[in-house]
């Protein structure tokens, strides 16, 4: 079997679900040899829970002392340029953490100077690779209900999510950043690029530095019209977290996504409802399992794309376009208009 050494950058609170992920593909020959995080009590607790024998403090140390095959970057979007030249520089292969960058050129140059140095390099953008969204993304490439013309990508939810990430709170550039590039990337995925968008943004919450809610439309170069949201603002009973809603509306039919995961398929006038829940695995727990389950799909399908030595989906390439778009709804909010997506 082929064994993967992968290298872990960054032990908060979401890169336990990439290690608990890295950990279950231990069937299909990875095998974590080190983890690292500035702050040496996470790094020393993350080794121990999860049985690797090295960790570190500093990054630079741990990719010269290892040969690794792999190394995932699951740090704060600010450390990313920095962190993703080392790997380059060392010619080792990198996952970096969504969002790619702090802004529309880190993320380009990141993009280039990996594709110059021709190393492999993806982010982990993982809604796409939620459940609910692979077995819709299956319908739409069967051509169930035709070409979409219409569609409706929603993740609204008043969760507390400042107790476990609180640096959130601090971000100028909030929801769009942390949100959007979530509910933008789906929209891409399942109607297309963009031709131009428009934006509205709030900060309803006085307490936080950026804007927490967004509402997009979009335009679609295959002619298709979408609207995009995302808020930590909303006040709706139950919440759904961790959620996105979705509604797709063709020339044949319709698909929505309800709560719950319930997905309700419309063909030529019959109608299906289909159970798109995801496994709860044994170290998920609802209602994080969606997204959890989704981080394991997403490193499975970056190391078959390693070992296959072609891009994977969420290429950098990929997610600059996905980026894009990010920089292009803060231009329209500010300008007050409609901007086109170049």
């Amino acid at each position: 079997m082929e064994r993967t050494a992968i290298g872990v950058i960054g032990c908060g609170f979401f890169a336990q679900n990439h290690l608990h992920a890295w950990t279950d593909l231990r069937s299909k020959g990875v095998e974590v040899v080190a983890v690292c995080d500035v702050d040496e009590a996470k790094a020393r607790t993350t080794a121990d829970k999860f049985g690797v024998k090295a960790w570190y403090r500093d990054a630079e140390t741990m990719l010269r002392e290892h040969k690794l095959d792999l190394v995932d970057i699951v740090t704060r979007v600010e450390t990313h340029r920095d962190v993703v030249g080392l790997a380059v520089r060392r010619r080792i292969p990198a996952i970096v953490q969504k969002p790619f960058g702090q802004d529309l050129a880190a993320c380009q140059a990141m993009a280039d100077d990996a594709q110059k140095a021709g190393v492999f390099l993806a982010v982990h953008e993982n809604f796409r690779f939620q459940v609910p969204m692979r077995k819709i993304l299956e319908l739409l490439r069967s051509g169930a209900i035709g070409t979409p013309s219409w569609g409706r990508v929603s993740f609204r939810t008043g969760y507390d999510i400042y107790k476990g990430q609180p640096y959130l709170a601090k971000e100028e550039r909030f929801v769009l950043m942390d949100l959007g590039v979530h509910v933008f990337d789906m929209a891409r995925v399942l109607l297309g690029e963009v031709e131009h968008i428009s934006a509205e943004l709030q900060k309803r919450n006085p307490n936080v530095a950026g804007e927490d809610t967004a509402t997009m439309l979009l335009k679609h170069r295959s002619g298709a019209v979408s609207i995009v949201e995302c808020t930590y603002e909303s006040r709706r009973v139950p919440d759904v977290f961790p959620e996105t809603l979705l509604e797709i509306e063709g020339p044949k039919g319709a698909i929505i996504l309800k709560p719950g995961s319930v997905l309700d398929v419309t063909i030529e006038g019959k109608a299906k409802t289909h159970d798109a829940d995801a496994p709860v695995l044994p170290w998920a727990e609802r209602p994080w399992h969606i997204i959890q389950e989704s981080v394991l799909a997403t490193c499975d399908h970056i190391l078959e794309s390693l070992r296959a030595g072609r891009p994977a989906d969420t290429s950098p390439q990929d997610n600059v376009r996905t980026f894009t778009l990010v920089e292009a709804a803060y231009e329209a909010a500010g300008a007050g208009r409609s901007v086109r997506v170049t």
